[in-house]
């Protein structure tokens, strides 16, 4: 029913968040921290893009309607109540798995291209 506004919302959210954090990155350096907010750009990606899928089939299955109020849902208190149910429920639990994916693909790609550097055993002893 609505349940693409939520991770919708997170994008909103992230893509203000992504804008402000990468101007004011104060260190140039490669920490995980500063991956991080490189890569939101994916995050943001990925939320969109889901909810645009998930709002074409919305519309696609009469869920959604061109005119107010907008879903169908919302024509009655019991409907209304079923939708943010919805939205508590499967809405959050997509948002959260979106991120979750993108939190330990980025932790997984950081580890990769930046390995640990053992010291030399001349560094040691010495």
């Amino acid at each position: 029913m609505a349940c693409f506004i939520v991770p919708a919302t997170e994008a909103i959210v992230t893509t203000v968040a992504s804008k402000k954090l990468n101007h004011t990155l104060e260190t140039k350096e490669d920490t995980l921290g500063n991956y991080y907010i490189k890569n939101m750009k994916t995050l943001n990606t990925m939320l969109w893009g889901g909810s645009a899928l998930l709002l074409f089939e919305h519309i696609w299955h009469g869920e959604v309607t061109p005119f107010f109020p907008f879903f169908t849902a919302a024509s009655s208190p019991a409907k209304l109540s079923a939708m943010f149910h919805e939205m508590a429920t499967v809405g959050v639990a997509m948002a959260l798995l979106i991120t979750f994916v993108w939190a330990a693909l980025t932790l997984i790609t950081y580890k990769m291209t930046h390995p640990k550097t053992s010291p030399s055993l001349e560094k040691v002893h010495s």
